[in-house]
């Protein structure tokens, strides 16, 4: 059997490949090793356009703003100005968003903690009596309990142990610290550049696809980033939108029935919202635990509310704002929650539906061909 160039190719690439897959599988520490060191080395780059591709979510519109209100003017200085101007509005706007929700979630939470300082003393005393009277009634079946001798002192003392502990934990994970600030100071300015120079990019890109791809080839790739940006930007404005209504509605149901930290926990409630599935049980925690420490009663009907909130949001909201833009089943995209959180924490929440739903939707296309290609109904 005679063989040509291209099969020569092939079988070199398999053969490679299989080389590789076996090295891999009996050296799998070393080679998880070798990838984590390359995505450290590259993970700056990887989070600027992450951070480029959400910030340009609000870009475009701006931009498209811009231009509706100065279409009407003659020359090209309008053009010229369009990207500096509203990249740095954007950019501007997006850090008035994270101070704004800073400084009203700081100051709230600062006050909790101090509030439960203040009622450490009270709690340990009616835990106290709570303790004497149990010891009493079991003491009537011959059940004795340990005593219970707690004092705010010994929980001061345990406090300045576990200071000078995370004192030494926190020089040794200082450098960590200023590392990770850096990372992101080069991801956020590498992610300027790549919105300010983004037609640049992308016609370079496509001469380098272009020039080393087959035509035919190229055009499945390109489809499945259509496809892919399409997803990912109906994701992020969909779960944005759903999010300021969320904690909208959340805020005008806690000032109606006058529970505490209201603009706080409205905030927490809203920004967990963009975590799919799990964001809801992560913001009524944290904000049924902020009341309790105020007032325990009204925690209880705080939860009941986030429950009927939820329910309204999840029946009428969600699917009206959101809709079928990302297209995945809902099994689906419990799924890809529980999977992308447990590889890459919160961020792996965000990230796994949308390309959860773009494989979901380029495997269901692929399906159907073959399946049309058999003459079978789909």
């Amino acid at each position: 059997m005679e063989l040509n160039k291209r099969s020569v190719k092939r079988i070199l690439l398999i053969i490679t490949f299989t080389v590789l897959l076996i090295w891999g599988v009996y050296n799998h520490k070393q080679l998880g090793e070798i990838l984590l060191g390359i995505y450290s080395l590259i993970s700056p780059f990887v989070i600027g356009l992450c951070i480029a591709y959400i910030v340009n979510v609000l870009l475009r519109p701006i931009e498209n703003l811009w231009m509706k209100l100065l279409n009407k003017r003659k020359g090209k200085w309008p053009e010229k100005l369009k990207r500096p101007l509203c990249l740095l509005l954007t950019i501007l706007l997006v850090i008035g968003i994270i101070l704004a929700i800073v400084l009203i979630i700081m100051p709230e939470l600062r006050d909790s903690v101090a509030s439960l300082i203040d009622m450490i003393p009270s709690y340990a005393e009616e835990v106290q009596r709570w303790w004497v009277s149990l010891s009493t009634f079991l003491d009537k079946y011959n059940v004795d309990l340990p005593e219970f001798d707690f004092k705010p002192d010994k929980l001061i003392d345990i406090l300045k142990d576990g200071g000078t502990v995370l004192f030494n934990t926190t020089a040794s994970v200082a450098g960590s610290i200023v590392t990770a600030v850096m990372n992101f100071i080069i991801a956020f300015a590498f992610s300027i550049y790549v919105l300010a120079q983004k037609e640049t990019l992308k016609r370079q890109s496509m001469k380098v696809l272009t020039a080393v791809m087959k035509p035919e080839k190229l055009d499945k790739l390109l489809n499945l980033l259509r496809l892919a940006n399409k997803t990912f930007t109906n994701f992020i404005t969909g779960q944005l939108t759903e999010a300021v209504i969320i904690g909208a509605l959340c805020f005008i149901g806690m000032t109606i029935f006058r529970m505490p930290y209201a603009p706080a926990i409205s905030v927490l409630v809203g920004f967990t919202a963009l975590i799919p599935v799990f964001g809801a049980f992560i913001g009524t925690a944290v904000g049924a635990f902020l009341i309790l420490l105020v007032k325990p009663i009204q925690a209880v009907w705080f939860v009941i509310f986030i429950i009927v909130l939820q329910q309204f949001e999840g029946n009428l909201i969600y699917p009206k704002v959101v809709g079928k833009s990302v297209g995945l089943p809902g099994i689906w995209v419990l799924v890809a929650v529980t999977v992308g959180g447990n590889a890459m924490g919160v961020m792996g929440m965000l990230i796994s539906v949308p390309l959860c739903s773009v494989l979901y939707a380029v495997s269901r296309e692929a399906v159907n061909n073959k399946l049309k290609m058999k003459r079978i109904k789909s």
